[in-house]
């Protein structure tokens, strides 16, 4: 791919392999040419803005045409590329209009709970204020997406197709978000439940709101999480087990140990200037957000949860990412969490003690990423209290 960065003219200072604005705006000129400021659509999403909270931005997602534009589970299974993603993002016109979170009596955002309701993309008819141009629009949590235009008239062409037991729980004002997301958990992934909790579908009908997309992504996330955590706390402990794997320039080597339990985060942005951030939480869970390693750390606590859900295995899990510049174009929390699925997707490698795995962890980091992992190990609160903190097995 021949693109000439913005920042360095192609110089190559700025160490990164493509360059992301150039490609989002390749990209956006392509659906420049076809925008229109009237058009009849497909619409898979709805994206819900935090500025200006509680009177925010609500955007129905729609395009000519819908073609896996909103499927960041599909991508990630078929290994989609950035600019593959880009592409489907930009294809995407943001049709937005100004409301409050409590208020659900405007026709627009009717039409927007129905469009996120729908487990596929609902045809649509939007006229806009004008015809979209190009914007551009990265986010680290949530997916991009095309141009934002101001929504003049909005009209659904077919009866959206809502799974009855979702609309069963929609009706039922009498049952907790939480509640219902573990219900539904059974048979819908995060991606949709994020949509159905986003648009104020779910909860005691008193407590019904306009969730902002980037918040609903980590609030599904955490309460999917708590619950498998209630669930992998009745297994039996895990081995000394390394994975290793990732997915678009972010890597994960997570490191399960026997014990009860507990789980560390650190996200490491590898390079000429190396930083890290990091998060715990032990047997008890965490009291506040983390507010260092963000969405991230919910999302890969999901992925690792659900592997040891299914494996039955309960752990000590000390999850290491490593931020490389193949991760040129930030594409959202999801990338976060299907690389820790995919990591853990790996062959496993058992050791016979924790400083075995140590050893090896740190051998291999140096080798794969030129990094010492003695930096993080030192400031591991969950290496300091598997090294101090005495149980019963210990004195057996």
């Amino acid at each position: 791919m021949n693109i000439r960065c913005i920042k360095c003219k192609g110089r190559g200072f700025c160490k990164r392999p493509v360059c992301a604005i150039a490609t989002k705006i390749m990209s956006q000129k392509r659906v420049n040419l076809q925008a229109k400021q009237d058009f009849f659509g497909e619409a898979p999403n709805v994206f819900i803005g935090r500025y200006g909270y509680p009177d925010i931005n609500v955007g129905i997602l729609s395009t000519d045409h819908y073609d896996d534009h909103d499927a960041p589970l599909l991508w990630s299974a078929n290994d989609f590329k950035i600019p593959d993603v880009i592409d489907k993002r930009t294809a995407l016109i943001n049709s937005g209009f100004k409301t409050n979170i409590r208020s659900f009596k405007d026709r627009m955002l009717e039409i927007s709970q129905e469009v996120s309701l729908a487990h596929k993309p609902v045809d649509i008819e939007i006229n806009l204020d004008k015809k979209p141009s190009f914007a551009l629009n990265f986010n680290q949590d949530t997916m991009p997406h095309g141009p934002r235009v101001k929504l003049k008239k909005v009209r659904l062409t077919e009866n959206p197709k809502i799974p009855h037991n979702v609309d069963k729980l929609v009706s039922e004002t009498d049952v907790k978000a939480s509640d219902a997301i573990s219900v539904l958990r059974k048979n819908y992934d995060e991606h949709y439940l994020t949509k159905i909790l986003s648009v104020g579908n779910l909860g005691v009908k008193k407590e019904r709101k306009l969730v902002p997309t980037r918040w609903s992504i980590t609030a599904v996330d955490d309460i999917i999480g708590k619950q498998l955590t209630d669930d992998v706390k009745k297994f039996k402990e895990s081995e000394n087990v390394a994975f290793f794997g990732g997915y678009l320039g972010n890597y994960y080597l997570i490191l399960l140990m026997p014990n009860c339990w507990s789980y560390e985060l650190f996200e490491t942005v590898v390079g000429e200037h190396s930083s890290f951030a990091t998060d715990y939480e032990n047997y008890d869970g965490r009291k506040n957000y983390a507010h260092n390693t963000a969405g991230g750390y919910y999302a890969a606590r999901h992925a690792i949860l659900e592997k040891l859900s299914n494996t039955k295995r309960q752990a000590g899990v000390l999850a290491l990412r490593f931020i490389t510049n193949e991760y040129w174009a930030p594409l959202g929390v999801w990338v976060v969490r299907e690389a820790t699925r995919k990591s853990l997707l790996s062959k496993p490698i058992e050791f016979s003690s924790r400083e075995l795995m140590m050893k090896y962890a740190c051998a291999f980091v140096r080798k794969k990423f030129g990094f010492d992992l003695d930096i993080l190990l030192k400031q591991s609160k969950l290496i300091d209290q598997q090294n101090t903190q005495k149980r019963l097995v210990d004195y057996q």
